[in-house]
């Protein structure tokens, strides 16, 4: 059996030029998404940790309160290319004892 492959020079043979990995994507996600929480008043001094796995960011971490939890999700959502936002963002526990 005889398999025809292209020459080079025949017009069928057109290697695509490399693109922007999956990985490389992701990576560049995480930090613009970390940059604008440590940028923002609200998220500032969060224990937050931010991960991207294709293009969704997982936020997880404690957070002071629930306004919080919520402007740090926002603020993923706003960057550009983000497809998904999952907050794993818990909340402090309170440090008065409960009776």
């Amino acid at each position: 059996m005889l398999i025809p492959w292209p020459y080079p020079d025949e017009g069928g043979f057109r290697p695509e030029p490399p693109g922007p990995s999956p990985d490389d994507e992701d990576g560049r996600l995480a930090a613009l998404v970390a940059q604008r929480l440590t940028s923002d008043w609200t998220t500032r001094r969060q224990q937050i940790v931010v991960t991207v796995q294709n293009r969704v960011v997982i936020l997880a971490g404690i957070v002071a309160g629930p306004d919080t939890r919520r402007v740090a999700g926002e603020i993923a959502w706003d960057v550009r290319g983000v497809a998904d936002v999952c907050n794993a963002l818990r909340l402090a526990a309170s440090r008065r004892p409960r009776h």
